[in-house]
């Protein structure tokens, strides 16, 4: 794993995450009051115009083939995570960690076919990754997603998922409830928190490669992902402007939920006003970030 910010480890720490010790003492009492993730689900609704992006993508598709907005939203994300670290954090027996990696999971259809499978891809990313890192590592996640769907091997965590599908109900029933009370105190093995998607900064999906527009989806109660982020499909809107004339513009809906347990509100919101500035200005993620946060 990359880690985000090399530091210490003390007591309480676990093998993903820091034990942050919250300033305000509210933060030390809202996971006992809210213990379920899906107690504390907050949702934001963000309208990003990508009118711009097109000719962005364009001029810098030669030198990253395959270059689309996806990529751009994913990019953007890790930037703001990067910038705004309080977003990595997540909740696990009732107590606050700073996650110690990157890694975004990814749902991406294995080919254009309508009966194509969803796969689900979980590049790691450092701190100082530009776009082109970004563009890099999603691409060969994905490449690999579609050589093991043609090979009908599947990846790490189908292999993972097919081995406990091999045991009787009540069998499975027993080892998520195991699963999920070893994570509970930072003890979960450490090969099923690299394959699973439920343990990721952010899980992103792009429903709108489907024509649809974006959903709230609902944050996992197994594992520590505290992010959800749905991208729809294009639209053109109409805006009246101040001189009395109308101007269209193509935007895709954006709709956020996140665990509101791990930061405050107005963090929240500064985070997706910087999440809009980059997709405003993706130039700006060809460079890697003046300075990286780090969550304390």
């Amino acid at each position: 794993m990359k880690e985000v910010a090399e530091r210490k480890r003390r007591f309480g720490d676990r093998y993903d995450g820091y034990k942050v010790k919250a300033k305000d003492p509210m933060f030390g009492v809202i996971p006992h009051i809210m213990r379920s993730r899906l107690d504390c689900q907050v949702f934001f609704e963000e309208q990003i115009d990508i009118s711009d992006l097109r000719e962005f993508i364009l001029e810098h598709r030669k030198e990253m083939p395959g270059l689309s907005a996806y990529h751009l939203f994913v990019a953007a994300a890790i930037r703001t995570i990067v910038q705004k670290p309080r977003l990595n954090r997540f909740v696990s027996g009732r107590k606050i960690y700073a996650r110690n990696y990157l890694r975004a999971s990814l749902t991406v259809k294995t080919s254009r076919s309508e009966d194509a499978d969803e796969a689900i891809v979980m590049p790691e990313f450092a701190p100082t990754d530009t776009l082109y890192e970004v563009v890099q590592k999603f691409n060969e996640q994905v490449q690999e997603a579609k050589r093991q769907d043609e090979d009908a091997k599947g990846n790490d965590t189908d292999v993972i998922v097919r081995l406990i599908n091999l045991l009787p109900g009540f069998a499975i029933k027993f080892v998520v409830w195991l699963l999920r009370n070893l994570d509970s105190i930072g003890k979960m093995p450490k090969i099923i928190n690299r394959v699973s998607p439920f343990h990721s900064s952010l899980f992103v999906t792009n429903v709108g490669s489907i024509g649809l527009n974006s959903v709230y989806h609902h944050l996992y109660e197994f594992g520590t992902t505290s992010i959800f982020l749905a991208i729809g499909k294009k639209e053109t809107v109409r805006e009246l402007q101040s001189d009395g004339s109308v101007k269209s513009k193509t935007v895709i809906n954006t709709r956020f939920v996140l665990d509101e347990r791990i930061c405050d509100g107005y963090y929240f919101a500064t985070a997706i006003k910087l999440f809009k500035y980059y997709m405003k200005n993706p130039q700006l993620l060809l460079l890697p970030p003046d300075d990286i946060g780090e969550d304390r």
